[in-house]
């Protein structure tokens, strides 16, 4: 994927993120998704990384994870022989598999906004009916790089332009990870 380079290939820079990412999951996500998403029901993990947010959602749903980075598949892998992981690439999620919801904790933003467009048009196809989306994003304007990688900020009214065309929005407010109302949360049920 072009638009996170080389970072997450290497097993230093995966080692290298989960130093980052130490003491931060989607647990106050996933909470808030449970609200909508009744227990038992089927979930894939878009872009799982080291896989805390797996952790957390396989005591409530049957989980598969997927990542474009082997290194962090096989690296979950190890530990968690009984998970189904599929190596999947965000803005196509070339699968033949259907799931009742769809999860991405700031997975999304690494995508260009024509990707982010053909991945939501991808989720809608391997959703089952009445299927959740549910996915954070960083709360701003413009975009950056970092190490090779694509950082697209956004706002509630662009997110909701972006996925209103396939699902319908359930939930969608601003809620705070590094700082102040600096991130976005989005559950919206694809339309019948």
């Amino acid at each position: 994927m072009k638009e996170t380079g080389d970072f997450y290939h290497t097993e230093e820079s995966v080692k290298q993120y989960f130093e980052l990412a130490e003491g931060i999951d989607g647990r106050e996500l996933i909470e808030t998704l449970k609200k909508f998403l009744p227990k038992g029901k089927s979930i894939l993990e878009i872009g799982m990384g080291p896989g805390k947010d797996m952790d957390i959602l396989k005591s409530d749903y049957v989980v598969t994870g997927s990542d474009f980075s082997l290194v962090f598949l096989e690296t979950y892998a190890k530990n968690n022989p009984e998970i189904e992981l599929l190596e999947l690439d965000a803005r196509d999620l070339k699968t033949s598999k259907k799931f009742d919801a769809l999860y991405s904790n700031k997975v999304l933003h690494h995508l260009s906004k024509p990707d982010l467009k053909r991945s939501i048009e991808r989720q809608v196809e391997i959703l089952n009916s009445k299927g959740l989306v549910c996915h954070s994003f960083w709360k701003g304007s413009g975009s950056e790089e970092y190490s090779g990688m694509l950082f697209q900020n956004y706002q509630e009214e662009e997110i909701e332009n972006l996925f209103s065309t396939g699902f319908d929005i359930l939930h969608l407010e601003p809620y705070s990870e590094m700082g102040s109302s600096d991130s976005i949360l989005l559950i919206a049920t694809k339309k019948t």
